[in-house]
């Protein structure tokens, strides 16, 4: 029995009136669902009092079967004969047009917490959308699978003038997307009337198995609470165009390794730093797709002991680290570009490249002036927008 009523929940039985008499728009995927595993497009669509005029889709598309990457279309949806809107591809952010027979946008999407992921940077243009349409903004709110409680990592050294919410972020966040909704509107100067419904039975120090709610894979390579939970951290490793982070394999994201390593030397040296509530077992693979298809892999099944000591971006630096030491200059930084995005700028490659080692380079990051400023400024402004 779930412990936590989530928001789509807590709209249709206690608050219609938000939406009662106004034509929506909604933005959705397979994760869109309410604490009963039913779909929130067939209960807005099929709602007596619902008027939904529109659905717009994020990365992976509406029902979630699009790789990462893939450009998404628009297109008729079969079931309810709507139009879906993609929001990812040539188009980012839904227009003018798409908005002018709609009066309240809605974003239900359940999230991951690592700032490396789109559906946040799909929420917050289609807020600045909505803002210049003139219309309103809801948000139905979801756990963090993360929790509320750790923040990893710092902000971007780098900009991305594409997304203004990846400048705003560290790594992870521990945030809701709700929350984030509220900071966004205000950091980033949005201004549009926004409505966030919250959860009722969640608190920060939840990870997705205390919430009693069933997991729906957010994409492909994240079918488990587990998966989400380890690419905070391993979704990092990935963006390196020679380290295999498990997808194409059984265990995407729990798993990092690549021909030219030696499962037992690499676990051995991860677990000699103790690292808080992991283990590291030795596993060869050989992955059916992606990377080294074919070619039999060794390295590291990462194993959850404690996931709430786990720290996935520390472990990732670590492994990254280990990795490194074993296998001095092997590491392919220098065609991963997806790798300087992904962590925010070039300290930690060049951090690693140097030899130094994961504790130094952990303390001289959070250490950097600029990047001690600015995440002691986010700390400080995320506390006005905690809604739990």
């Amino acid at each position: 029995m779930p412990k936590v009523k989530l928001g789509i929940d807590v709209l249709l039985e206690e608050k219609l009136d938000l939406i009662r008499g106004k034509r929506v728009g909604l933005i959705a995927n397979q994760t869109s669902v309410n604490s009963k595993l039913e779909s929130t497009i067939d209960l807005l669509y099929r709602h007596p009092d619902v008027e939904l005029v529109a659905l717009f889709a994020p990365e992976h598309g509406i029902r979630g079967e699009l790789p990462a990457g893939a450009k998404v279309r628009d297109y008729i949806d079969e079931i309810t004969g709507l139009p879906v809107y993609s929001l990812y591809g040539d188009r980012m952010k839904p227009t003018k047009e798409m908005l002018k027979n709609i009066d309240i946008l809605i974003f239900d999407i359940q999230d991951v917490g690592s700032r490396a992921y789109t559906y946040v940077y799909t929420m917050e243009l289609a807020m600045e959308a909505a803002h210049d349409a003139g219309i309103e903004f809801m948000v139905l709110d979801r756990p963090n699978p993360l929790g509320g409680v750790n923040v990893e990592g710092t902000l971007p050294e780098i900009s991305d003038d594409r997304f203004p919410a990846y400048n705003v972020l560290p790594l992870v966040h521990g945030m809701t997307i709700g929350e984030l909704a509220l900071y966004f509107n205000d950091v980033l100067n949005i201004g549009v009337k926004l409505i966030v419904v919250p959860m009722k039975g969640w608190s920060r120090d939840m990870l997705w198995e205390d919430t009693g709610l069933e997991w729906v894979l957010t994409s492909p390579h994240i079918p488990t609470p587990d998966a989400a939970l380890c690419y905070a951290g391993t979704g990092l490793l990935g963006e390196i165009k020679n380290l295999s982070e498990g997808v194409g394999y059984t265990k995407p994201f729990q798993i990092v390794g690549a021909p030219w390593i030696d499962a037992t030397s690499l676990a051995d040296e991860l677990n000699s730093r103790n690292l808080p509530g992991v283990y590291f077992r030795p596993i060869y693979y050989k992955p059916f797709y992606f990377r080294y298809v074919g070619e039999v892999c060794e390295g590291v099944e990462i194993h959850l002991r404690d996931k709430h000591a786990f720290k996935p971006v520390a472990t990732a630096i670590h492994i990254l680290e280990a990795i490194n030491k074993l296998y001095p200059g092997r590491l392919d930084f220098e065609h991963s570009p997806g790798f300087t995005w992904a962590v925010g700028g070039t300290y930690l490659v060049d951090a690693i490249i140097a030899g130094k080692s994961a504790s130094e380079i952990l303390k001289e990051w959070y250490a950097l002036p600029e990047a001690r400023e600015r995440l002691a400024t986010f700390m400080r402004l995320r506390e006005r927008y905690l809604l739990y």
